[in-house]
This record gives structure tokens, C-alpha cells and sequence, in this order.
């Protein structure tokens, strides 16, 4: 699209979101082109039978110290390969927490301790996953004792066993309380209003990772130690401390802490003020990055006995003691890989992604019925010739035209310079990275709509340009990063400089976990045809763009995600959000639970504009953006006419938006009212198709 665009209902079914970050490996792949390469390397324990699909979430395994091999644990991966099993009562809950075999334990509803305080003595070799966001434990939760190894407790929300005691001395009641046990993964849970701790890693527990949890409305919240020993290791990472007052955590004899890319936030006139943040005690090696603190006093605090490397951090409205020193502590690298997000997109981040998932848990599936479904193929490939391919494109060749089963094809990190498409005749491929961030597999290409095609027959035009075209149904894209690094600066002279990273025009497709990154156009959600149906989820990514760069025809949902504004690359800021074209009596563009924000200028940028593409006035574009965070940046007036259509006679509202970008209903900012609002969710974009990882 250019800047002169005159050129050119089913009730509610919520649908489920797919698992969290770190992305699912599909792990009966191994069957077709050998070992799946996840987050433990060609060494990963084996994974359940491959007699029939697992539902993605089930496959997961920890990052973090959780995945080191050691003590004679090849990372942590729970119950993965023993039976999976329902419970709904807390005696079905201990019989099987507490069980010698392996389990994978799915908590759907809500279970009470009885007596209040009860903390169930997990055994090894466990998973306890909430079911979606009814899993939940309340007044009490889990004991990890001596030796106990290999558990995972995800997805749950474990709260309210607070006795009315603040500083409570005489109630022990954790959330989560380990003695002596090593290999644990804690990940997007609810943690909250608990008599003690939410989490306590005591007693030379090892091999610890917490991730993508919400711990909120507790006093003592997470500690670390109890020990004169400096053995503890552990990462802390993605977690949303919100509204607690102490050990946040208060780390103690620790050998590696690493905790990055936390979000610690105290809000002013709650009844709640934090005394501290992160605190290095004793003997502890703590290395700190990219975390936002946000109205915290003394944010990180260290005794002169510890070592604390701080870098990349961010401090809102902090005071008191903010410490680093006392040595170089250790460099995580030397243990496992991560990535960083950027500090600043911390606080959306987790404020979208942090806490249960609702399809974490859901659709379980088990292993060992002789009628369940064919297990994806999986080719791999990799830039440094370890995989079947070398390029993409090469593994999208190699499946056959008419494929009627999911295909999975696992790009190991690396930058992959070239264009992508999945042609209309392929559909069920998903194109998943297989490093532990969605920046570690870039997918990147510099075509303009201006660029002149090679041998003089024309230019791409902007749905050409696009580095990655998907023309098939039930595509999926997981994990990684697509772009496109059109340099508009050095390329002045061509006449178009639109510039597509991901170009769909299927039905049925879903972007979870992805970077979609560009300037003009970044994103083009499209159709087959005018008449056709295509229907796009986008969850849990990031978008950024400066010019109409979410765009097109399509029924689509971007959900839980942020939308990043960014300069032109003349410095200048203003631009347009989206800019739908959506046919008459069809559904456009819904953001939902999501947020805007850029490093712009305030009152620079509309929420979007309507494309009636090559003046077509049958066309009817909307745009809804709800329950969403704006920035500064969003004008007060955040629509606006685009190529002699008026916004005011097509479809655009806004509901339920906060943030210093959102603002009271007008002739100029249409509201919906509740009733419309209850008409206007992700169930009535998406009909009857309900988004799930396969």
C-alpha cells in the first residue's frame, strides 16, 4: 500500500491459545527424519510414544539451569512419556502427585486443601499442569522434598491460603516449597494472597528455573537459601512480581542466579509497598539484565559478600539502593542459551504474556490408542548443513502438493536470507524455529514494491515483495522472526516502497510467538479472492511498522500481542496502524488484550484508516481495538479517511482501552457500548474454528 491509497456471526466459543514460551517441539517428528532437535539438543530424553499426536504444551521441556544435565537428570521434562491423567478432586490430585511412576497430571477446576495448608509431597518424574485457566489450588499447594527431581508445575493458579496475618510467623503456607530437590521448572503460574511464601527454593535445591509466572498480593514472596552451602542454580526469568513486599527475590548462597527480563512493579496508594527487589545475599553469583523495575525503593540491593553484575536494566520511579559489584559473578552462556528481550517491551510483554495460558493443559491427548491421529512429518533444516535442507524454500519444495497431514518443518537459529512461499496446493506446513527465542531463526528478505523483478519483466508490486508469502490453509508459524530490511533510505529513486515482511491469503492461520518486523506494510492479512474466507490468529508476537502496517482483507485477531511503532527512515513520526479492506458483511480487523507503544512521538500515529483498494465502495473496512493498552503516541482523533472514504461510514471502534493513548467516547472516538462489545469478541472473528497448536 502507499501513502495515496486513491491509487489503488457465531455466539461465543472461546477459542484456545497455544502453549507459552519457549515454543513446543513436535516430538513424534523423529519417526520421519530422525531426532528432534528442542531445547536439549540431539541428546533430549525420549518423548512419549509416537503412536499418536501430543498436544504441544505436553512436549515442552525447561530452559534455564532446568535444562542443564546434571546429577544425573538430562534436563526437566516432567511426566512426559507416563500416562496423562484428569483430576478434579485433591484426592485424585495427591494419589497421583505422590505416585512412583511418572505422570502427567492435568487440574481442571478448582481443588481445595483440606486442611487449609496442605502441601501435597510431589513426587519425581512429574508434570501438574492446570487445564487452560481452571486449574486452580486453593489454600494450600506443593512440597518438592529431598532428591525429589524432574517436576514441573505449570499453568496453575495456586492462591488464598493467607490467614489475616500479614507478617504471618505462625503459618508455613507456601505455594510452592522446595527442600533438597533439584530439576524444577515453575512456569506460567497464578501465584497469590499465599500465608508464606509463593515460592521457597530452600535447602540446596538445584537446577531451578521459574518463568512466565504472576506473583502478586503476597508479603514474603520468593525466596532462595536456607544454607550455609553455595550450590543453588537457578534462572528467573519473564516473571510479573506485582504488589509484593519483600524477597523478590531475596536470593541466598546462590552459586549462578541469573534473573532477566523480570518485570517489578509497586503501585502508588496500594496498601502494599515494596521494601526491595532483587536482593544478592550472602555468598550468592547473581547476574541481572534486562528487567524493568517500576516505583520499586531499593530495586536491587546486594551484601558486600555477593557478587551482582548488573546490565540492560530499566528503573521507573525508583529510590533507595540500586547496587551492583563485588566481582564478575559468572557468564550464563557457559551453561545454556537464551535471548534477551528488550527491557522497555518488558512491562507489555508480560502484562500480555505472563500467568496461565488457556490452551496450556488443553486438548490432551494420550499416546496409546491405536485409533489416534498420524504424527507429523518433521524435516528439518539448518544453515550450517545439519538438517535435511539448507534453505527453506528447498523443505517447503519437498513436500507434496495435496498433502493431507501436518508437516512441521523445524528451522534450527540462524539468519536465512531469501524468500519464502507456501503455494495454495501444500496445506497443514508449520514453519517452526527451533531455538529457545523467536529471535534466535530470522527469516529476511529486502524486496519493495518498486523493486524491479530480475530479467526486466516488471516490478513485485507489494504483495510480491513480501519475504514470506503463505498461500495454503491451516498454516502455522511458531518461534521465530520474519522481516523484511527494504532500505527506503538508500532507495529513494524506486517508485513504491511499500515493503512486506508476511503476506497470508489462506484460511485458517496461525502466528503464535513471532516477530513480524518491516516499516511500510510490515503485515498483509489478505484472502485468496475478494469472495473468499481467510481467517488469521495472531497471538503472543510483536508487530512493528510505521505506514498501514497491518493491512488487507482477511478476518483477523491479533491477540495478546504488541504492536510497536517506529520512525520513517527520514526520522520523521506518523503513521497508521491498520488499514483494513474488508468486504461487505465480513469481520476485519480485531486487536484484542494487546498493546501499542514506540519509541515516537505523542499524537503522532493513528489506530487506522479504511483501504477501499482500487476504490472499490462495495468494500466495508473495520477495525475494532479492545481491552488494549495505547501509548502516548495514539492521536485523541485515531481514525482517520484514507483515498476520499470517510472512516465514519465503515466500521471502526474502540472498547475498554487504558493507557495515556486511550481516551473518552466522541463523534471523533466511537465506543462501543456492552452489548455491542459482547458481539464483538475473538469467538465471533474466528466461528468455528477454534486455534490450537498441531
Amino acid at each position: 500500500m502507499s501513502d495515496n491509497r486513491s491509487k489503488a456471526r457465531h455466539r461465543r466459543r472461546r477459542p484456545a491459545l497455544v502453549a507459552g514460551v519457549p515454543l513446543a517441539l513436535i516430538a513424534a517428528g523423529a519417526l520421519a527424519y530422525g531426532t528432534v532437535f528442542g531445547l536439549f539438543g540431539e541428546d533430549a530424553q525420549p518423548h512419549a510414544s509416537a503412536a499418536g499426536a501430543v498436544p504441544a504444551w505436553a512436549t515442552e521441556a525447561a530452559d534455564g539451569f532446568a535444562s542443564v544435565d546434571a546429577l544425573g537428570q538430562k534436563g526437566t521434562y516432567g511426566g512426559r512419556g507416563g500416562r496423562t491423567v484428569t483430576v478434579r478432586t485433591l484426592a485424585d490430585l495427591e494419589k497421583y502427585a505422590t505416585a512412583a511412576e511418572p505422570y502427567v497430571i492435568v487440574v481442571a477446576g478448582t481443588i481445595r486443601m483440606d486442611p487449609v495448608g496442605k502441601e501435597i509431597k510431589v513426587a519425581s518424574d512429574k508434570t501438574i499442569v492446570g487445564s487452560g485457566t481452571s486449574g486452580h489450588i486453593v489454600g494450600g499447594g506443593f512440597f518438592l522434598g529431598p532428591g525429589v527431581h524432574n517436576v514441573i508445575l505449570r499453568n496453575l493458579t495456586i492462591r488464598d491460603a493467607y490467614q489475616g496475618i500479614w507478617n504471618d510467623k505462625d503459618h508455613d503456607f507456601d505455594a510452592v516449597q522446595m527442600d533438597g530437590a533439584h530439576h524444577v521448572w515453575i512456569d506460567h503460574n497464578d501465584l497469590r494472597h499465599m500465608a508464606d511464601g509463593l515460592i521457597d527454593i530452600r535447602k540446596d535445591s538445584t537446577y531451578v528455573t521459574v518463568s512466565w509466572n504472576k506473583l502478586s498480593n503476597n508479603n514474603k514472596t520468593f525466596g532462595i537459601g536456607w544454607t550455609g552451602n553455595v550450590t543453588t542454580d537457578l534462572t528467573v526469568h519473564h516473571n510479573w512480581f506485582r504488589e509484593t513486599e519483600q524477597r523478590n527475590p531475596s536470593t541466598d548462597n546462590a552459586a549462578h542466579a541469573h534473573l532477566y527480563n523480570n518485570y517489578l512493579q509497586d503501585e502508588p496508594g496500594t496498601a502494599i509497598t515494596a521494601a526491595y527487589g532483587n536482593y544478592a545475599r550472602g555468598r550468592t553469583r547473581m547476574v541481572l539484565e534486562n528487567s524493568y523495575f517500576d516505583g520499586l525503593r531499593n530495586p536491587v540491593t546486594r551484601d558486600a559478600t555477593a557478587a551482582l553484575v548488573q546490565r540492560g536494566n530499566v528503573f521507573s520511579r525508583t529510590s533507595g539502593r540500586n547496587e551492583s559489584g563485588g566481582g564478575p559473578a559468572f557468564d550464563p552462556k557457559a551453561y545454556y542459551r537464551y535471548t534477551l528481550d528488550r527491557a522497555a517491551d518488558v512491562p507489555a510483554l508480560l502484562r500480555a504474556g505472563a500467568g496461565p495460558r488457556p490452551s496450556i493443559g488443553t486438548t490432551t491427548t494420550t499416546t496409546t490408542t491405536a485409533s489416534a491421529a498420524a504424527a507429523p512429518a518433521v524435516i528439518t533444516v539448518a544453515k550450517d548443513g545439519s538438517g535435511r535442507y539448507t534453505s527453506i524454500q528447498k523443505a517447503v519444495d519437498a513436500v507434496p502438493a495435496g498433502n493431507a497431514s501436518r508437516v512441521v518443518i523445524q528451522v534450527k537459529p540462524g539468519t536465512y536470507r531469501e524468500t519464502v512461499k507456501v503455494p495454495s496446493t501444500k496445506p497443514h506446513i508449520t514453519l517452526q524455529g527451533s531455538g529457545p527465542s523467536r529471535k534466535d531463526t530470522v527469516i529476511v528478505y529486502g524486496n519493495a514494491a518498486g523493486t524491479p523483478r530480475p530479467g526486466g519483466s516488471g516490478t513485485y508490486g507489494t504483495g510480491g515483495s513480501a519475504t514470506v508469502a503463505v498461500e495454503a490453509d491451516d498454516f502455522q508459524a511458531r518461534n521465530l522472526t520474519i522481516a523484511n530490511d527494504f532500505d527506503e533510505a538508500r532507495n529513494q529513486h524506486l517508485n513504491g516502497h511499500q515493503a512486506v515482511a508476511l503476506r497470508t491469503a489462506a484460511d485458517k492461520v496461525l502466528l503464535d510467538g513471532i516477530i513480524v518486523d518491516g516499516d511500510q506494510d510490515t503485515l498483509l492479512l489478505d484472502t485468496a479472492a475478494k469472495d473468499r474466507q481467510g481467517r488469521v490468529y495472531v497471538t503472543r508476537s510483536y508487530i512493528t511498522g510505521n505506514v498501514d502496517f497491518v493491512f488487507g482483507r482477511a478476518t483477523a485477531v491479533i491477540d495478546r500481542s504488541v504492536l510497536t511503532l517506529k520512525k520513517r527512515w527520514d526520522g520523521t513520526a506518523a503513521g497508521w496502524i491498520t488499514a483494513p479492506s474488508t468486504p461487505a458483511g465480513r469481520k476485519g480487523f480485531l486487536i484484542n488484550r494487546s498493546v501499542v507503544n514506540g519509541d515516537v512521538p505523542a499524537r503522532t500515529f493513528h489506530l487506522g484508516r479504511p483501504w477501499h483498494a482500487g476504490g472499490d465502495a462495495s468494500l466495508d473496512p473495520q477495525a475494532t481495538v479492545r481491552d488494549t493498552t495505547l501509548s502516548a503516541a495514539v492521536r485523541p482523533a485515531p481514525w482517520t479517511d484514507m483515498g476520499g472514504f470517510s472512516w465514519k461510514a465503515d466500521r471502526f471502534a474502540e472498547y475498554r482501552n487504558t493507557g495515556p493513548g486511550a481516551g473518552p467516547a466522541s463523534a471523533d472516538r466511537p465506543h462501543l457500548s456492552d452489548a455491542r462489545a459482547a458481539a464483538q469478541e475473538v469467538a465471533d472473528w474466528l466461528g468455528d474454528w477454534t486455534p490450537s497448536a498441531s
